[in-house]
């Protein structure tokens, strides 16, 4: 009895024990775990913010490759319109650079907690506002059609450095943003590594709960609902990590695209630079042909007024010497036509409408347009349009026709035919003339003949083509009121019809004779006192001879700042003043417009005729005036109706005043 008293108070002892031991397992089992929750919970929250500061960064170096790419864009568009004047071009650069704005607005909120990239988004937002202003400015230009204005403004910003800072600051930004990636993505993977590490001690921890779980229903019961916790947690952060992995593989390829898309902006915005150049240099190439011109066309007046004069003088004119002067006469007349043709290919010449016969302007044309295509090029002309005439610039006309046949000759790889025809159509209530030019080569394909208007678009290869050729005759029909069609078939051919509005003959004014047509004979006018100022000494014999040849009284003057003392001179003597003032436009000290002006203070019912070679831009025509311009080389017949037609002037201003 005893000895199971002894008995039950050693197991109740034993129990006791067993309780205690497994209270104060449980107690430190219930610690251990609270620890460990506590650790995995920071830990998970520590991988929580890593993974938000990655995908911060991830953003800021998105949208900075946002804005650098809406600003190539942008430039790109305007690059387009500041030369093809395309307000969808315009309407594309205001789009585009409207969403660098919000890209960098989006760009700035991201890195405010930054200082250093809240700087530098700071000196971003400068630039890209002084760098606004100067392409508004060329955008500006363009939208007034102000053509070279808006190129040559769009160049200046393109030689300015305001784009290198933009491009240093998007690329410091990058770079700073990708550092702080680096170190973001090492904390991530600190942090990783703790919470695998918690996660491990709380795995551990589950295992020797369930050792000691053996022994202990309620142990067991208590380590397997811990387990399963944990297996729950763990599956739900195991999916939790695949949905970011996942997030970071689609942000990681949609910055793949976006750089493809940025390489792809950055090889357009330098092909588009490349080809500006080579407009550029066809500009200086052009006016590098305007001034050997000028010195040509003087070169021109001595030999056609010298010719005409020899001419006039020979004794008994005998047969041989008079069939030799007409020859030189003509070749020095074929040699002028060269001249302003070239004036009118480098754009030296300004624009000068008048009333042009389309088919007699075609017929005197064709001979070099067979030249240019080659003799393995059929040239058929169809002209059925000899009544009709179109107020136009015949030299801008002619560059068009040529233009065209050149591209028909490359199109067809020198074999082939080439029509010109014209028709009289009617279009919307209107008369139109269709100039047409018809080939048989390859025909273009839809692609093609959707961007063929396209300036600095070609498809010839590098250093064959300019791609400004169709792009100059869209201008030249919208400048003249008509405009242009093309029709084209693969493997056929190609016909481009220019539509140019019909217009009436204007009673009484007649059109400027080109050098080498045929003239009238100089019929001597009413005798004028003329002061003729030119700086060349040869020009100025040979036009103070020819003025004398008329009838007239001349009065030579080599150097423009002479004439103003030579005119006050002969009115001090007590003679009548000059009637006319005949005076060149380019001279080194003083210009023919700058003389005339001086003179005009002092005298402002002078009389004046401008002559020259080379009249420059087109923007110079204002300095003229109303006055009348005789372009070298001249003829006697001309050189007489200048002066009878500013005689007329001033015998009408005479009779106004009296």
């Amino acid at each position: 009895m005893f000895e199971r008293d002894h008995d039950s108070e050693t197991d109740g002892r034993r129990e006791r024990i067993r309780f205690g031991l497994t209270v104060g397992v449980a107690t430190i089992l219930a610690g251990v775990v609270t620890a460990l929750v506590l650790l995995l919970a920071r830990a998970n929250n520590d991988y929580d913010r890593s993974l938000g500061w990655q995908a911060q960064s991830l953003e800021v170096i998105a949208q900075t490759r946002s804005v650098d790419a809406a600003l190539a864009r942008a430039e790109a568009a305007l690059g387009r319109f500041a030369v093809g004047l395309q307000k969808a071009d315009g309407r594309i650069y205001e789009q585009q650079w409207g969403r660098a704005r919000q890209y960098l607005a989006q760009l700035e909120r991201n890195v405010r907690d930054n200082p250093a990239q809240s700087r530098l988004v700071a000196q971003l937002t400068r630039e890209m506002d002084s760098r606004g202003a100067q392409l508004g400015d060329a955008a500006l230009s363009a939208n007034y059609n102000q053509t070279v204005a808006a190129i040559s403004k769009y160049y200046a910003a393109g030689q300015g450095d305001g784009l290198a800072k933009i491009d240093k600051l998007l690329t410091q930004i990058i770079t700073n943003e990708r550092a702080l990636l680096r170190e973001r993505n090492r904390i991530a993977a600190a942090d990783r590594a703790s919470l695998d590490q918690a996660m491990l001690l709380f795995s551990l921890l589950g295992a020797a709960a369930a050792v000691l779980a053996i022994g202990a229903t309620f142990s067991l019961i208590r380590v397997q609902g811990e387990r399963r916790l944990a297996r729950r947690e763990q599956a739900a952060e195991s999916e939790r990590a695949m949905q970011l992995e996942a997030a970071v593989e689609a942000r990681t390829a949609e910055l793949e695209q976006a750089n493809i898309a940025l390489r792809s902006e950055m090889a357009e915005r330098e092909a588009a630079e490349a080809q500006l150049r080579q407009a550029q240099k066809m500009e200086a190439v052009g006016q590098l042909t305007g001034g050997i011109a000028h010195d040509f066309n003087n070169m021109l007046a001595v030999v056609v007024g010298g010719l005409e004069l020899a001419e006039r003088w020979l004794p008994g004119e005998p047969e041989k010497a008079q069939r030799h002067l007409s020859n030189a006469l003509d070749g020095a007349n074929r040699a002028a036509d060269l001249t302003r043709r070239l004036l009118a290919f480098a754009r030296a010449e300004p624009a000068r409408p008048e009333m042009t016969a389309i088919d007699e302007s075609i017929g005197r044309f064709a001979p070099l347009i067979e030249r240019t295509i080659g003799d393995r090029i059929a040239l058929a002309l169809d002209l059925d349009a000899a009544t009709l005439a179109c107020w136009i610039d015949r030299q801008q006309f002619e560059n068009a026709l040529l233009n065209l046949a050149v591209n028909a000759r490359d199109a067809m790889n020198g074999h082939g035919s080439l029509t010109i025809r014209t028709r009289g159509t009617h279009k919307e209530g209107a008369q139109t003339l269709a100039v047409e030019v018809i080939d048989t080569g390859c025909g273009m394909t839809p692609d093609v003949l959707e961007r063929v208007f396209d300036p600095f678009y070609t498809t010839k290869p590098a250093g064959q083509g300019t791609g400004l050729g169709m792009s100059q005759v869209f201008a030249f029909c919208r400048q003249s009121g008509g405009e242009v069609q093309i029709a084209s078939t693969e493997g056929e051919g190609t016909t481009v019809a220019m539509l140019l509005p019909i217009a009436s003959a204007v009673p009484g004014v007649a059109d400027d004779e080109a050098p080498g047509e045929k003239e009238a004979e100089a019929i001597p006018a009413d005798a004028l006192t003329i002061l003729v100022v030119e700086d060349d000494a040869r020009v100025l014999a040979a036009t103070v001879d020819a003025v004398r040849e008329l009838g007239h009284r001349a009065v030579a003057c080599d150097n423009p700042l002479e004439a103003e003392a030579l005119v006050e001179a002969r009115l001090n003597e007590g003679q009548a003043g000059f009637d006319l003032i005949l005076t060149d436009v380019l001279m080194p000290e003083l210009t023919g417009p700058e003389l005339v002006a001086r003179l005009k203070l002092r005298w402002p019912g002078l009389s004046v005729l401008f002559v020259t070679g080379y009249a420059g831009d087109a923007s110079e025509v204002a300095a003229f005036g109303d006055h009348d311009v005789l372009r070298k080389p001249f003829t006697l017949s001309a050189l007489d109706q200048a002066i009878r037609r500013c005689g007329e002037a001033r015998s009408a201003r005479q009779r106004l005043a009296s």
